[in-house]
């Protein structure tokens, strides 16, 4: 196999969704992070291969928002830019897509990464109310639209559907994310408390990394009212154990554990990564952060999707015959804390190893002071097609910064799928 290495990468602040839309679109996040990381490169934009976009929920206005993003980055009508979307893992599926492209000689430099601006996402018409309009739309007139009127009931046509809860719904078993989170609590035995302090823990951790300077990675956007946003805005400092025991169920209100708080926050945000080939890493004398070894998708039960890093980086740790102790830094995205705590405790669950991943007993346990080291989406947020860009590139710093050589980015992905992803640090 080609080496696939990573020059640099960047991406936003993570912005907490507040009331109504946030203040930039999908496609102005991805363009101020991506200008910014092409800015101190010696090559130019049009000098790229292509542009690669993981988005799950673009506007309607930013259709191939890959595309739009590139001819706003200045890489000129010659370079393709496209779209893919792997739902949670759309951001690292399109790290794949670029590894693939180099591989096989179809590319030498690429920018990948990932994008979504949740809070934009819309309120929608009952199908109901769509018919209404369209009925209207049908008659000539005045007296038969005000007859029309006449059937318009408010209560029951008016009331919008979030298009946010529609997209974080799985359409086969009819879960909410949450829900599926709610399984693995009750298959392994995790409580409110555990949660909660896992989630304190993850606010913690990024408070620690934000004040050390290690998140150098991030890029300052400015709105068009010149105001600067620096840093990710869900983080707590004063997160702590009471606070976190105060919010009620939101998923299973009267059985449920998981709440707002101990899971990922709704979030806009974008991050790239520069890949290369070694033939451009020599043309253009660039200096690799790190390379990517090998990736792995797999699947599993929808209603268990929160597991889905067990199953994919299990083989991958197989296929170069490593054990979890082997990796030396872990990034698994916190969708939420029990989900995290699952695949710790599944990896430990030998009946578990046996009768899904195939293996002979256990696997064994990861160290917490090797994961998530600076927080994660619980603090920072999941802006959900940008998070699987996030966690590799954050991964690449750490492993820099703690001077170690080896690491695995992984994700659990809505629809029953987990993706995971082996780095190394140049």
């Amino acid at each position: 196999m080609k080496p696939i290495y990573i020059i640099d990468g960047g991406r936003t602040p993570f912005l907490k969704a507040q009331r109504g839309p946030g203040p930039f679109a999908a496609s102005d996040l991805a363009t101020q992070a991506g200008r910014a990381l092409l800015l101190r490169q010696p090559f130019e934009p049009s000098d790229l291969d292509e542009v690669i976009l993981g988005c799950a929920a673009p506007s309607p206005d930013e259709t191939n928002i890959g595309r739009m993003v590139a001819l706003r980055l200045g890489c000129g009508n010659q370079v393709p830019g496209w779209t893919v979307m792997r739902n949670c893992a759309s951001g690292m599926q399109a790290i794949d897509s670029a590894i693939a492209n180099i591989q096989c000689g179809r590319a030498n430099l690429v920018l990948a990464g990932g994008v979504d601006a949740l809070s934009r996402a819309p309120l929608l018409y009952s199908d109901a109310m769509v018919r209404w309009f369209a009925g209207l739309m049908s008659l000539r007139t005045p007296l038969a639209k005000a007859k029309h009127f006449l059937k318009l009931r408010p209560a029951a046509l008016l009331t919008p559907v979030i298009g946010l809860m529609k997209g974080l719904t799985d359409p086969v078993v009819g879960l909410l994310m949450g829900q599926t989170a709610e399984n693995l609590a009750w298959k392994f035995g995790i409580g409110r408390a555990a949660m909660d302090a896992f989630s304190v823990d993850s606010h913690r951790r990024a408070i620690a990394a934000r004040a050390a300077g290690h998140f150098a990675e991030i890029v300052p956007l400015v709105d068009g009212a010149g105001q600067v946003y620096a840093e990710d805005d869900g983080v707590r400092a004063d997160a702590s154990p009471e606070g976190m025991a105060k919010p009620k169920p939101f998923f299973d209100r009267k059985y449920g554990r998981i709440t707002a708080a101990n899971s990922s926050q709704i979030t806009d945000g974008a991050a790239w990564l520069l890949l290369a080939s070694e033939e451009a890493v020599q043309k253009w004398n660039l200096q690799p952060i790190g390379k990517i070894v090998d990736s792995q998708w797999s699947g599993l039960e929808p209603e268990q999707m929160g597991l889905g890093p067990v199953h994919a980086s299990t083989p991958l740790l197989q296929r170069h015959g490593l054990g979890l102790a082997d990796i030396d830094y872990w990034e698994l995205n916190e969708a939420f804390a029990a989900q995290v705590l699952a695949c710790v405790a599944a990896w430990r669950d030998e009946t578990y190893c046996r009768e899904q991943l195939g293996l002979p007993g256990a696997l064994g346990a990861i160290d917490p002071a090797r994961l998530n080291v600076d927080g994660g989406a619980v603090a920072i947020g999941h802006p959900v097609g940008a998070s699987g860009a996030r966690i590799v590139l954050h991964l690449l710093h750490v492993l820099r910064r703690k001077h170690a050589k080896r690491g695995i980015a992984t994700i659990c992905i809505g629809g029953g799928l987990g993706g995971a992803m082996l780095v190394e640090a140049c």
